[in-house]
């Protein structure tokens, strides 16, 4: 059913009050294709989680939710097993149920918000794993066609934060599952130095894919906040790739500047310090501005608008670029 005029407030997690001139939600494909024969030619908007978008005006067309649910194991064998899942899922109630079944591979993209649908559109990544390193396809409902079409690891061409759904084929499919290969043996990733010191404070050597989990949890907890409980999208912006000698010039300037291999032999620096050292942080205005705790994550404190976190990240942008000469891209989408 379509209803009109509806608040997105609740389906953005940066709290910002707009509205939709017609939103809907679907639980299956049969409800999208349904939804979309009374589109009338709306300008449409699909949304999952609402942790990655930035609404700045109401939006004067037709919103769809993504609710499309389901858990499948499809395939298993001794030493990895592949889960079919829903786009509709909530990300972290996913990863959570995998580290229950003892499932490897999720674990350090603990409590990322949002939706499984969007896992891959982004290629999401956190301590040291991508999306990538664990996809096997997806389904995606082609709007223009009314088919559904599978896209391989390959298709889908993941970079970093990227895929095609966000270039190519942007705006031309709907997610509506994903499918994942995990490990069934205890693999784990801690190289980030942030893990092992947490891990070392609870006198674990021997980690299990929940002593990860339960590390990255606290590490992300004690930096950014709650959603539910100050709007925000998480990071706003993306880490950024540049070439060496770039970091060069910065390392001149500072003594320890925080950088990780990047692709084509270039590096990427971290977003949040270059923001950080540009005398952001924690920054306040009125009923929004920049986290104390996490540079990288721009806050709604209450009633801000859309219109004053975009220009609140195009001030850092420019502030960046003018003392670093790297340019910040935003990792939100902004509608």
């Amino acid at each position: 059913m379509i209803s009109s005029n509806t608040s997105l407030k609740p389906h953005n997690t940066f709290g910002i009050e707009v509205n939709a001139k017609r939103f809907a939600t679907f639980s299956s494909t049969e409800e999208l294709i349904s939804i979309l024969k009374e589109r009338n030619n709306d300008e449409l908007l699909v949304l999952g989680g609402g942790s990655n978008v930035l609404f700045t005006k109401d939006f004067d067309g037709l919103v769809i939710k993504n609710e499309i649910l389901g858990f499948e194991i499809i395939d298993q064998d001794n030493d990895s097993v592949q889960v079919k899942v829903g786009a509709g899922e909530v990300w972290h109630d996913f990863v959570m149920k995998c580290i229950d079944l003892r499932f490897a591979g999720l674990e350090n993209l603990s409590l990322i918000p949002g939706s499984v649908g969007a896992s891959p559109m982004q290629n999401i990544g956190a301590y040291g794993v991508e999306i990538k390193d664990v996809f096997v396809e997806l389904e995606a409902y082609h709007i223009g066609s009314g088919k559904t079409r599978t896209f391989s690891k390959e298709e889908c061409q993941f970079g970093y934060r990227e895929s095609i759904f966000k270039h190519e084929f942007k705006g031309q499919y709907i997610i509506t599952s994903v499918t994942y290969k995990l490990s069934m043996s205890n693999k784990i990733n801690s190289s980030y130095g942030a893990i092992q010191a947490e891990l070392k404070s609870k006198g674990i050597t021997r980690p299990t894919i929940k002593d990860i989990s339960n590390a990255v949890i606290k590490i992300r907890s004690s930096k950014l906040p709650n959603p539910k409980e100050i709007g925000n999208a998480g990071s706003f912006f993306k880490n950024p790739i540049v070439d060496k000698s770039i970091l060069e010039k910065i390392q001149n300037e500072y003594e320890i500047v925080p950088n990780y291999p990047g692709p084509e032999g270039k590096v990427k620096l971290a977003a949040g310090w270059l923001i950080e050292q540009a005398g952001w942080k924690g920054k306040t205005f009125e009923n929004y501005g920049v986290h104390k705790n996490q540079a990288l994550v721009l806050v709604n404190y209450s009633d801000a608008t859309g219109g004053n976190i975009l220009d609140l990240s195009t001030q850092i942008i420019a502030d960046v670029f003018k003392k670093f000469g790297v340019r910040l891209e935003r990792e939100v989408n902004v509608v």
